[in-house]
Formats: C-alpha cells, sequence, structure tokens
C-alpha cells in the first residue's frame, strides 16, 4: 500500500486577504503552500512557500490549481465554481471567511452565485460583498486549522 499524497496547500492569491493567516498555519504544520495569480505578489522567503504566476487568460489560476486538486489538497478561494471543480476532484475547499465547500453545499453556493450574477446584470442589485472583517479572519484560521487536522488525521499523521 503506498503512502498518501502530502497535505498540499493552493492559494488562489490575486484577491485573497488571508495569505498570511494561510503562512502562519501552514509554517506550524510544515505544509507545502502555493500561492497561484495572474502576476508578482510579494511573499515570504521561505521554501515551503512556492510563488507560481500564470498566464493572464481568463481563469488561468483556477485551471492551474484545479488541475492539482486531489485528496490532500486545500484550496483557498473565493471563486464557488473552482470551489466547486476541486471539491468534485477530492480536495478540500474553504473561501477566505472560513466556509467549507462540500459535495452537498457547494451545489447550491454555484445556484447562488449565478443568481447573483444575473442579478447584477440586470442592474437589481448594484453592492458588492460586505467588507471583510476581523471575524471573517478568525473563522477562515479556525476553518484552516480544522481542515489541516482532519486531513492528518485521515492520513495517520501526528
Amino acid at each position: 500500500m503506498s503512502a498518501p499524497d502530502p497535505i498540499r496547500v493552493y492559494v488562489d492569491a490575486d484577491a485573497c486577504p488571508v495569505k498570511d493567516e494561510v503562512f502562519r498555519v501552514a509554517g506550524r504544520y510544515g505544509l507545502h503552500v502555493f500561492v497561484v495569480s495572474n502576476g508578482f505578489l510579494n511573499l515570504p522567503r521561505e521554501p515551503w512557500i512556492e510563488r507560481v504566476i500564470v498566464g493572464d487568460t481568463f481563469d488561468a489560476a483556477d485551471d492551474w490549481i484545479a488541475e492539482r486538486a486531489s485528496p490532500g489538497a486545500v484550496v483557498i478561494t473565493a471563486d464557488v465554481p473552482l470551489a466547486s471543480r476541486c471539491v468534485k476532484a477530492g480536495g478540500v475547499a474553504l473561501s477566505p471567511t472560513g466556509k467549507a465547500f462540500t459535495d452537498a453545499s457547494v451545489g447550491m453556493a454555484l445556484a447562488t452565485r449565478n443568481l447573483m450574477q444575473e442579478l447584477r446584470e440586470a442592474g437589481a442589485i448594484t453592492g458588492g460583498p460586505k467588507p471583510f472583517s476581523k471575524s471573517d479572519r478568525s473563522a477562515f484560521l479556525g476553518a484552516l486549522d480544522r481542515a489541516i487536522v482532519r486531513l492528518r488525521r485521515e492520513r495517520g499523521i501526528r
């Protein structure tokens, strides 16, 4: 029996407000983090943090991450279609607010996203999401830690 894939963290980074929190938690557990973006981002110089700059084509970062999502992958994204792809591949997907996307919730999240997009395009909704808060950051930290602990337990990692 072969060993399971190592736990890896993928960050959809262009607009991610919790990169520092990801680095803090991943550093505590000794995990490799891939920070995927369309352009250069200033990142800590750590051997376990890898910068991945993809092309500027539509969904290039999403495609790069989705191609690598598998059991053992933790994906940090606010992009619901990307989260759906990752969950279907067996990965864990978390929003920056700490919401875990699951098989049970991702379908409803996609439907809500599509409805809201249609309403915005029709001019019925003109505002954006609520501002990111300290409680969102705290919820994210707890959700990421729980996801990693669960994956480590499933893999027999102490």
